[in-house]
């Protein structure tokens, strides 16, 4: 078994494309109206990975989940080849990084937010000792 998708409730599916596919770079790999007010909206920052399922707020109670996916911790990791380069482009399409990049024993990161206030991690793999 594996983990290739979770939900991400957001408050409109086209502001979340917008964010997730614009400012964040994943690839929108489907988009399929179920109903007049339901779709299924399924994003991916690459291959290899979980995949996010973009799901809007249906009730009020959904609705208080919003930007607060992982309760106030970073609750998304997102691992890049290419640290610096990946961060340049983030902070250029406008992301807000709450932290600065740090070394780590497990790599490079820096936390981000996204649109909805949820935190993630930027991280890069450990560089090379000589």
């Amino acid at each position: 078994m594996h983990l290739f998708q979770v939900t991400l409730v957001v408050d409109d599916y086209d502001r979340a494309i917008a964010h997730y596919c614009g400012a964040l770079g994943f690839e929108l790999i489907e988009d399929t109206r179920l109903s007049d007010i339901k779709r299924w909206v399924v994003v991916s920052p690459g291959a290899g990975g979980a995949k996010l399922l973009l799901a809007r707020a249906a009730n009020p109670d959904q609705a208080k989940a919003i930007g607060r996916q992982a309760g106030g911790r970073v609750g998304f990791f997102l691992e890049t080849a290419d640290f610096d380069r990946d961060y340049a482009r983030l902070q250029a399409n406008g992301v807000e990084f709450v932290r600065p990049p740090r070394d780590e024993a497990y790599g490079r990161v820096a936390v981000f937010r996204d649109l909805y206030g949820n935190d993630w991690d930027l991280i890069g793999s450990v560089p090379a000792q000589n």
